[in-house]
């Protein structure tokens, strides 16, 4: 196979160093304000000597580019494209790197991202959605008369998204690249069924605006374990996926692709999606894309427990991912010795797929190994820690968390330290 990447225009990249920090971002120091990114990070700060403010959620280098490397050496190996979801960072500098690794393409959710890929250049996009929204849809016609060069596909469950579409991109000068989403119960979107999908296909093939590339879907809603149970719900799906695949390229609807994309996956069963996806009939030319996104950074929570490179790896031949998220909060209270309560809360971050995990204890300058502490509630602005018999932990100290389900942690950052052990080496700019 083949393997060509996406590209992104890299001066745009390269253009936010040259953003003044300011108090539009929080627990950047008030020492840098006035310097650009760039400027900032080549002062290489401390994180905890030169006035950041608390809390603070840093990105580490090493897990950051561990993960990188791991994933596109894995992917490569197996004979996938990758097309990250950049839903998770919406971080243009992140994308930068992941296109820089090898990525076939990148994966959005809806036009509002699709709009922040364009203006930094992505040239390939997935959107893992449909797109019925008429002033959406013109924009995006707009923009591909305007790049012949950028390629784009989205996904179509039903006859009626079918009509929407074509309805909305009348005059477009070429059309536009469509995927039919199987679905599942109780999953999330795509056709429930064999004959609802072709039905869609069937009507793909009638309109005048757009064209059938491939077959899309999302395992990830089907199961939410690594249990042998939700493992045979995820295989048994895939390998609809990869049938019907077959059904509609012997019935003729690929005559016009000169490759077929067929894409699944998420964070939780990439190994799965791989051994689906691969391995085709070989008069079938396919590109099986993979679309994780939470690879990036792993975490240490939910991808951990789930993740086929997690805790309890699932594959072999490739190191387990690591957690390249880490927040630093202040013990602001301590009203019991049973209870400490940290600067840390559901603003700044995740809490929907696991509490945050206290796992480093820092005063006077020396950072130790914390156990036996546990986060038992969020507040907006607190974290509960349930303090074990004789916990060190007292007000004013520093305490390091894990963080689980990196999606509803970056979107509460606008900007993010990267940090090689205490000094910060970067600085990443989000968009949500």
């Amino acid at each position: 196979m083949t393997f060509s990447t996406c590209s992104l225009d890299r001066a745009a990249v390269a253009a936010l160093g040259e953003e003044r920090l300011d108090w539009r971002f929080k627990a950047v120091p008030s020492d840098l304000f006035g310097l650009s990114l760039a400027d900032a990070a080549a002062r290489r700060p401390d994180l905890f000597a030169d006035g950041f403010l608390g809390p603070v959620v840093v990105l580490e280098a090493g897990p950051l580019e561990h993960n990188l490397r791991t994933m596109a050496a894995w992917c490569a190996e197996r004979g996938l494209h990758l097309a990250p979801h950049g839903k998770t960072t919406m971080a243009p500098q992140l994308f930068a790197r992941q296109i820089a690794h090898g990525a076939w393409g990148m994966t959005a959710a809806n036009a509002g991202q699709l709009r922040v890929y364009r203006a930094f250049g992505v040239s390939r996009v997935l959107l893992a959605n449909q797109l019925v929204d008429p002033a959406a849809l013109r924009w995006l016609g707009a923009e591909l008369d305007a790049d012949p060069g950028f390629e784009f596909s989205c996904w179509v469950d039903t006859v009626r998204s079918v009509e929407l579409m074509t309805d909305a991109l009348r005059g477009a000068s070429r059309p536009v690249d469509v995927l039919v989403e199987l679905g599942g119960e109780p999953g999330r979107t795509g056709a429930r069924d064999d004959a609802a999908a072709l039905a869609v296909a069937e009507a793909v093939r009638d309109s005048p605006a757009l064209r059938l590339a491939g077959v899309s879907g999302y395992e990830g809603a089907l199961a939410h374990d690594a249990t042998e149970r939700s493992r045979e719900i995820v295989e048994a799906y895939l390998r609809r996926l990869r049938e019907f695949t077959i059904t509609l390229a012997h019935k003729g609807f690929f005559a016009d692709v000169d490759e077929v994309i067929v894409t699944a996956g998420g964070s939780a069963y990439f190994d799965q999606v791989a051994d689906a996806l691969t391995g085709w009939p070989g008069e079938l030319s396919v590109a099986p894309v993979l679309r994780s996104g939470s690879y990036v950074t792993h975490d240490d929570g939910f991808y951990r427990g789930i993740s086929p490179l997690g805790e309890r790896p699932r594959i072999t031949g490739a190191p387990p991912l690591r957690s390249a998220l880490r927040a630093w909060a202040q013990v602001t209270s301590k009203p019991t010795g049973e209870l400490a309560l940290l600067t840390l809360g559901k603003r700044d971050a995740s809490f929907d797929e696991g509490m945050p995990e206290p796992q480093l204890h820092r005063r006077d300058g020396v950072t130790t190994e914390l156990t036996g502490h546990r986060a038992t509630a969020m507040n907006d602005q607190h974290t509960f820690l349930a303090l074990p018999p004789g916990s060190p932990l007292e007000v004013g100290d520093w305490v390091g968390l894990g963080l689980s389900h990196p999606c509803t942690v970056f979107d509460k950052w606008s900007l993010l330290p990267v940090v090689d052990g205490e000094t910060v080496v970067e600085f990443v700019r989000t968009f949500f």
